[in-house]
């Protein structure tokens, strides 16, 4: 595929979608991340779209919200890896709210083998994915369909939450940074999350590394109301998915990573082997992108990531936990 192929290719993916990562984009174009940046570049030159944390957007800085069918295919390994996780912090018995979003879909799929638990949702997915679960009751909002997410939103679904309260709410979104905290591009959509928010003790968000460092329209949870959370391994490269990360950390935001894509499809550890559990054994592992602390660092060097011990997760990968840095 010649150069201009492949821009114009990049630049109708970005279109429809809104947002798309440079692995995506490598992969559909057959190409090198390499070679796809040096692209994005060129496009972002000519004012065609604005790169961000390992990919691209449409050009103005706040990215549209793409529809269920575009979202379903983006970033589904990385997806994986996080609902594998979240899906940990879930216990028996538990009450908890699940957003809408095709990240809280894939978790919803693994909390269908948790006994005793409630999950309160305006998703029909997240439903759907938990409707033939026999230990799980699942207890669906009102409120209006919204067809383009499968969720239902308005004063119907606000009203259904009034007086509930669990203990955890699992929410995605469509851009996440350190100073505004999640948000998305629909009001409906931040109205109802908002609700969810206020109906739980603890907040996990779950947002892969390419929502880092996007702003969108409608703030849903500020950063000082977000508990934790739950995002996949950046891109080695990715100094500006490291810093957001660490700037979120700096705010209190506990920050669990999971391994990249490998160990997403299982290939991050040895198969078959007993997973830990969160008290289990642990050892230390850099985060990619991470620099090591030097004594002669300057005033102007760049965050230094500091990680907790690390622990493998039930499907074999590995997870690190971020810390605010010491002041």
């Amino acid at each position: 595929m010649f150069a201009a192929e492949r821009r114009q290719l990049i630049l109708e993916m970005v279109r429809a979608n809104g947002a798309v990562s440079l692995r995506e984009l490598a992969r559909v174009v057959q190409t090198s991340e390499v070679t796809v940046r040096r692209d994005v570049r060129a496009l972002e030159a000519e004012g065609l779209l604005d790169r961000r944390h390992g990919g691209a957007v449409l050009p103005g800085g706040f990215t549209r919200e793409s529809g269920f069918p575009q979202k379903s295919h983006l970033a589904t390994a990385e997806k994986t890896a996080i609902a594998d996780l979240a899906a940990g912090f879930v216990e028996e018995g538990e009450a908890i709210v699940v957003g809408a979003g095709t990240t809280t879909q894939e978790l919803a799929r693994r909390l269908a083998r948790v006994p005793g638990l409630t999950v309160v949702t305006n998703s029909l997915l997240v439903a759907q994915a938990l409707a033939h679960a026999n230990r799980v009751e699942v207890v669906m909002t009102g409120g209006t369909l919204r067809g383009s997410n499968y969720a239902l939103v308005g004063s119907g679904a606000e009203q259904s939450l009034q007086g509930l309260r669990v203990s955890r709410a699992f929410l995605s979104g469509s851009g996440l940074t350190a100073e505004r905290g999640l948000s998305t591009s629909n009001m409906l959509s931040a109205s109802v999350d908002r609700a969810l928010v206020q109906a739980a003790a603890e907040v996990v968000v779950l947002a892969d590394h390419t929502k880092l460092g996007t702003d969108t329209m409608f703030q849903t949870v500020p950063t000082d109301v977000i508990t934790r959370l739950v995002t996949d391994e950046p891109p080695g490269h990715d100094d500006r998915a490291a810093t957001e990360l660490q700037a979120l950390a700096d705010q209190g935001v506990q920050i669990t990573v999971a391994g990249g894509a490998a160990a997403a499809q299982g290939q991050g550890g040895a198969e078959g082997t007993p997973a830990a559990d969160r008290r289990g054994p642990r050892r230390e592992v850099p985060l990619p992108g991470q620099r090591r602390s030097h004594p002669t660092a300057g005033p102007g060097a760049a965050p230094q990531l500091r990680t907790t011990p690390l622990t493998a997760d039930p499907q074999g990968g590995r997870v690190a936990d971020l810390a605010p840095r010491r002041r």
